[in-house]
C-alpha cells in the first residue's frame, strides 16, 4: 500500500464528505502532480475511483426515494453514448499527442467550470427559475438528454463533470427540485457514466489499478468522517477554500 495515496485519498474523500462536490476535480490534479501520472491514465483511474466511492451514497439515496429516475433516464440515454461515442474516436485515433493535449485543456476548463459552479452554487436556481417562463415543460426531455451528451463527452475526456456541473445542469432544467433529490439524481446518474467510460479507459489501457485500491483506502473512511464533520463547519468556509483549490489546479493543468 502507498502511505501518499492513502492519505491523498483520505484528504479528496473529507472534502467529498463534506460538500458533496470535489472528487474528481481534486484527485485528477492530484494524479498528475503528485503521482505524476500521464492525463489519460490520470483521468481513466478518476473514473474508476469516482464510480466505487458513489455507489454506496447512490443506494442510499435511492433507498430514501431521493432519485427521479426520470431524470436519470434521460440523462443516461444522452450520457452514454456520448461517452462510448467519445472512446471509440479514442481507440481509432490512439492516444496521440495531440489527444493528450486535448485531455490536459479539457481537464483545466472543468476544473474552471466546476469552480464557477461550487462558487455560484446560491445563484443557479434563481437563474433556472428565471429561464423556467421560457422553458416549457414538453421541452425539457429533450433538454435533459441534451445535458447528458454534454456531460458524457465532458466526463470521458477529463473525468470531471458528473458532480458538479452534471447537479448544476437538473437544478437550471428542473429548478423546483428539492436539493436532496438533486443530489440523489446526480449521483444516481455519475455511477452508470463514470462505469462506462472507465471501462472504456481500462480498455485502452488507462488505470493504475495498484493506485487505485490505495485511494479507496482512504477515500472511504474520509467520506464518512466528512459527513460527520459538515455540521461543524461553515459552508462559506469549506466552498471557498474549495474554490480556491480548483481555480489553482485549473490554472495550473491548462498551463
Amino acid at each position: 500500500m502507498d502511505g501518499i495515496a492513502i492519505a491523498s485519498g483520505l484528504g479528496v474523500g473529507l472534502i467529498v464528505g463534506i460538500t458533496g462536490v470535489g472528487g474528481g476535480s481534486l484527485m485528477t490534479p492530484l494524479l498528475l502532480t503528485v503521482f505524476k501520472l500521464n492525463p489519460a491514465v490520470a483521468i481513466g483511474t478518476d473514473l474508476w475511483f469516482a464510480c466505487l466511492t458513489k455507489v454506496s451514497g447512490s443506494v442510499a439515496h435511492a433507498r430514501h426515494g431521493h432519485v427521479n429516475w426520470a431524470i436519470v433516464r434521460r440523462l443516461l440515454a444522452g450520457s452514454v453514448p456520448a461517452s462510448i461515442a467519445t472512446i471509440a474516436l479514442m481507440h481509432l485515433t490512439g492516444v496521440t499527442k495531440g489527444w493528450a493535449s486535448a485531455l490536459t485543456f479539457s481537464l483545466g476548463i472543468a476544473l474552471l467550470l466546476t469552480a464557477v459552479v461550487v462558487a455560484f452554487k446560491a445563484s443557479w436556481q434563481a437563474l433556472g427559475l428565471r429561464l423556467e417562463r421560457w422553458l416549457p415543460e414538453a421541452r425539457k426531455p429533450a433538454l435533459t438528454v441534451a445535458s447528458g451528451v454534454v456531460l458524457g463527452v465532458l466526463v470521458s475526456l477529463s473525468s470531471i463533470g458528473a458532480g458538479a456541473i452534471g447537479a448544476t445542469l437538473i437544478l437550471l432544467i428542473y429548478p423546483r427540485l428539492k436539493a436532496r433529490d438533486i443530489v440523489g439524481t446526480d449521483i444516481a446518474h455519475a455511477v452508470p457514466l463514470t462505469l462506462v467510460a472507465g471501462i472504456g479507459h481500462a480498455s485502452l489501457g488507462n488505470v493504475n489499478w495498484e493506485l487505485l485500491v490505495s485511494l479507496l483506502v482512504g477515500s472511504l473512511p474520509g467520506i464518512w468522517l466528512g459527513a460527520q464533520l459538515t455540521r461543524r463547519l461553515p459552508d462559506g468556509v469549506v466552498r471557498s477554500l474549495l474554490c480556491a483549490s480548483l481555480l489553482m489546479a485549473g490554472w495550473k493543468v491548462i498551463h
